[in-house]
């Protein structure tokens, strides 16, 4: 069985929307590609949408997660990419993904504004880890 713990690192302030610190021990950990917001036929879904496409790209994160019989509960640690960051595009993003983690402490979290991924059409990819026991 798996342990996570999230310890108060004294000295930084706390933030509602990520872990500073996440502690872990377990038997498997997984590593998620980063995921961008296509559905199951590789269609894009919220053209020029942050929101939509932040959720569908979480929907996808719980797909692989499942795929290796787990869920967002083992999630501790996610990289967000945004396409041409501006600090109001992060409240776009949170409200879009913290219901996927409602009822546990956020993951340890980075946010890196880019100016470009891998399709022109895609304004967000976040890629995630996980420990199972």
């Amino acid at each position: 069985m798996s342990t996570i713990n999230y310890p108060h690192a004294e000295g930084i302030a706390p933030s509602p929307a990520y872990s500073h610190v996440v502690v872990t021990s377990g038997t498997r950990t997984i590593y998620l590609a980063g995921q961008v917001a296509l559905d199951a036929q590789g269609m894009l879904v919220g053209a020029g949408d942050l929101g939509a496409q932040t959720v569908q790209v979480m929907r996808n994160i719980g797909l692989a997660l499942a795929a290796a019989g787990a869920s967002f509960a083992d999630v501790v640690k996610i990289t967000t990419y945004v396409v041409d960051y501006r600090p109001e595009k992060r409240a776009v993003i949170g409200q879009a993904r913290t219901p996927f983690f409602a009822g546990r402490p956020p993951p340890a979290s980075t946010l890196v504004g880019v100016s470009a991924l891998a399709a022109p059409e895609w304004l967000i990819e976040i890629e995630a880890i996980a420990v199972l026991g």
